[in-house]
């Protein structure tokens, strides 16, 4: 329910009161003259008495004199102790005020799979959302920051165009975050590629956070929370988010759900790219770069250049405001990176205007939800006993080939659905 009150003089008693009230969110409105705070109008009294106060506004006409702030009862969530609380309150706190060790550990504690810490990363994600879309209204409705998914084959130079393409944004007064999704080691099930440590200038600039996230096997190679993360980093003020995804595979059909813009990096040098390439990978890029642009391989770079600029115009077009553009970058000399990156803000603006864009992500807030509900059923049917118990014979008798899968797959089924 939402109230809205003028306090000429608020009382520190009536104050105090609210906090017992059964309002969840209340509008007050104090008059400039109020003594409240140190420095800090509302502030101090607020917090101390379980108010939050979230935002600042002054308003118009006849009350210009007044100055007005949104609060917030803050209602611990339900079944949580006051130690998760607190901890759930200061990662949020942390994160909204720009601390890169906030941003951290609520990512961390969004990729535990323990079961409590689960559920107080669902209560993290639900504050920062709120806040999210208030900081969307009060940016007219328009999103925050540009998401962008990157990928390519091995050896495209991924990690090299990241470091030279982030310090040129970082130099332009973005925050950029990059969440690299590497794939994990059976054995520690750590990440094998390590692309912080080959991003060496940019994992150092302040105004960049890179974070990677092993794959722990999860098919396609974008992790179960990258969704999760890429709320969290708009919600540290980064305002383009880069996703790099493993390599040339289900990953672009995964993450291409997750961005606004979806960008193809190919080496000019890697034998028949149009057959090596799947042409579904290729209809799903809105930009298509040739990396390594430099020195001897010009020449094959142009060559490579006018082959997709060809092979696009066959192809469907994604959206009906952009057309796919095929450009040659060289992270080496710095060669067509800006060029590059006006093409990208072209379809940025494009998009948004033409309304696609926020089409695209309300579409994918629904695949995010479908996803998640296909993981957490699975993962409730895996571990009901009479499933789990079966489990391990039908396996085996799988591999001997003593039973076909769909036989098997039947028989957990039958128990599954006997379970009362």
């Amino acid at each position: 329910m939402n109230i809205h009150v003028l306090l000429p003089h608020p009382h520190q008693h009536f104050l105090k009161g609210l906090s017992r009230t059964p309002f969840q969110r209340c509008r007050f409105i104090f008059h400039a003259s109020t003594p409240l705070a140190s420095g800090i109008p509302c502030a101090q009294p607020l917090n101390s008495l379980r108010l939050h106060c979230t935002k600042w506004m002054l308003l118009s006409k006849g009350f210009q004199r007044k100055l007005s702030v949104q609060t917030t009862l803050k209602e611990p969530a339900e079944g949580l102790s006051d130690k998760e609380q607190r901890l759930v309150d200061k990662l949020y706190t942390g994160l909204v005020q720009g601390q890169r060790a906030c941003l951290a550990e609520s990512i961390t504690l969004i990729e535990s799979t323990h079961s409590r810490k689960k559920e107080l990363a669902q209560v993290l994600l639900q504050k920062v959302l709120i806040y999210h879309r208030e900081q969307e209204q009060l940016n007219k409705g328009k999103p925050l920051a540009f998401r962008v998914g990157l990928s390519g084959p091995p050896g495209a130079g991924k990690s090299t165009f990241i470091e030279y393409f982030g310090k040129m944004l970082t130099e332009r007064g973005h925050k950029l975050s990059v969440l690299a999704v590497d794939p994990s080691s059976c054995t520690s099930g750590g990440s094998l590629l390590g692309d912080k440590t080959r991003m060496t200038e940019l994992s150092r600039d302040m105004n960049a956070y890179i974070r990677p996230s092993p794959t722990r096997g999860t098919l396609g190679g974008v992790t179960r929370t990258t969704n999760e993360a890429i709320l969290l980093c708009e919600g540290g003020g980064y305002d383009i988010i880069l996703v790099e995804t493993v390599g040339v595979g289900q990953s672009e059909f995964a993450v291409a759900d997750m961005v606004d813009m979806f960008v193809l990096l190919l080496p000019p040098a890697g034998g028949d790219e149009l057959q090596g390439i799947k042409r579904g990978i290729i209809e799903m890029a809105d930009l298509v770069a040739i990396t390594k642009s430099d020195g001897d391989l010009i020449a094959p770079a142009r060559r490579i250049q006018a082959e997709y600029v060809s092979a696009l115009k066959l192809l469907r077009r994604r959206s009906a405001v952009w057309r796919p553009k095929v450009v040659r970058i060289s992270a080496r000399s710095g060669e067509g990176i800006t060029e590059m990156w006006d093409k990208m803000k072209e379809f940025w603006d494009l998009t948004l205007a033409s309304g696609e864009l926020t089409a695209r992500r309300q579409k994918q807030q629904q695949i995010w939800m479908w996803s998640l509900i296909q993981e957490s059923v699975l993962e409730h049917f895996r571990s009901h006993p009479a499933v789990r118990e079966r489990i391990p014979v039908l396996e085996q008798k799988v591999l001997r080939g003593a039973l076909a899968p769909g036989l098997a797959a039947d028989v957990l089924l039958k128990a599954f659905k006997s379970r009362d």
